[in-house]
């Protein structure tokens, strides 16, 4: 007998002190909105949504990292690197993020083996955020 997963959502450690500039930041850049908001164990737990794509931001003890300024330079295999976010118009929404002040750290670029283009950025605690234009791998994939 197998398992069958379907993704769920993604979750961020802030600091309190970040957790709000977070908030604003995924719902003025990505037009991210609350759907939960809730303390328990001594944390707050914030599940922001856009579409079928969930985050959960738990503010707690965490504490801050450097953020990443270059995407091929972030790659620490003891940590999540980047969660990937599907759009339509790959170009339309670099440009709609560019004009929001959000910097690419890599991309536009087409990766020709999936058939698909991406780009990178990064949120206000320097999280990196793939973001994936519809090609031959997600078109292709059995889920």
């Amino acid at each position: 007998m197998s398992t069958s997963f379907s993704h769920d959502h993604v979750g961020l450690s802030v600091t309190r002190e970040d957790l709000d500039a977070t908030i604003e930041w995924y719902s003025g850049k990505l037009g991210f909105a609350v759907d939960q908001r809730f303390d328990s164990h001594g944390s707050t737990f914030v599940f922001i949504v856009s579409g079928d794509v969930k985050i959960e931001l738990l503010a707690g003890a965490a504490t801050r990292q450097a953020p990443a300024g270059d995407v091929l330079t972030s790659m620490d295999p003891s940590r999540l690197h980047h969660f990937c976010l599907a759009v339509d118009d790959l170009d339309m929404t670099v440009s709609r993020l560019r004009d929001l002040g959000v910097e690419l750290i890599g991309g536009p670029m087409e990766v020709a083996a999936i058939g698909q283009r991406i780009a990178f950025v990064t949120d206000n605690l320097g999280n990196i955020i793939e973001l994936a234009e519809p090609g031959t791998w997600s078109a292709g994939r059995q889920d």
